[in-house]
């Protein structure tokens, strides 16, 4: 069975965004690979990689939220839907191998505070966490600091500029 990587972001870009375009070429890249995606399954960056895994024959879960009244977005395989936030959050964790963080905002934020908190609780088994853009280094690096002075591991988070480097890195962890 393919390992399925969960990618968290931005609901906000459209297509003519850098963002959706880099998350676009990884969902391409990460099902030529053969790998499963799994996102929020709605629009911005959850729709742009899910596109580019479903247009590459990949394996598309998305995991929706009966609070919005949103449709997802057409290149999912699968729909799960969760009635609560925290219970979407659950099972996006549930569902991944590996994370990626791509740009984002609050939701972005709590969700990747969720998987940060289960590895550097132990909560699971160790799995790959991947961050692009600079504002994600910026937070781990501040985070990171933080670790120190609560003497806790500081490699938790790898920090990534490029899609080839992202699916080098989980080619070789996974």
């Amino acid at each position: 069975m393919n390992k399925t990587v969960t990618i968290l972001g931005s609901a906000i870009p459209g297509e003519n965004d850098a963002q959706y375009n880099f998350a676009y070429q990884l969902g391409s890249v990460l099902a030529q690979n053969g790998f499963n995606i799994c996102s929020g399954g709605y629009g911005g960056i959850m729709e742009a990689v899910s596109k580019g895994a479903y247009n590459n024959a990949g394996f598309v879960y998305g995991v929706t939220i009966d609070l919005w009244d949103k449709e997802p977005n057409p290149y999912i395989t699968v729909e799960i839907r969760e009635d609560k936030l925290f219970e979407r959050i659950t099972k996006l964790i549930e569902l991944g191998d590996a994370y990626i963080i791509l740009q984002g905002g609050t939701g972005t934020f709590l969700e990747f505070a969720a998987v940060w908190e289960y590895a550097n609780k132990n909560l699971q088994q160790p799995k790959p966490i991947i961050c692009h853009s600079q504002m994600w280094k910026e937070i781990v690096d501040v985070m990171n600091k933080q670790m120190i002075v609560e003497n806790r591991r500081t490699d938790l988070i790898q920090c990534f500029d490029t899609v080839e480097e992202i699916v080098e890195y989980l080619k070789l962890k996974l």
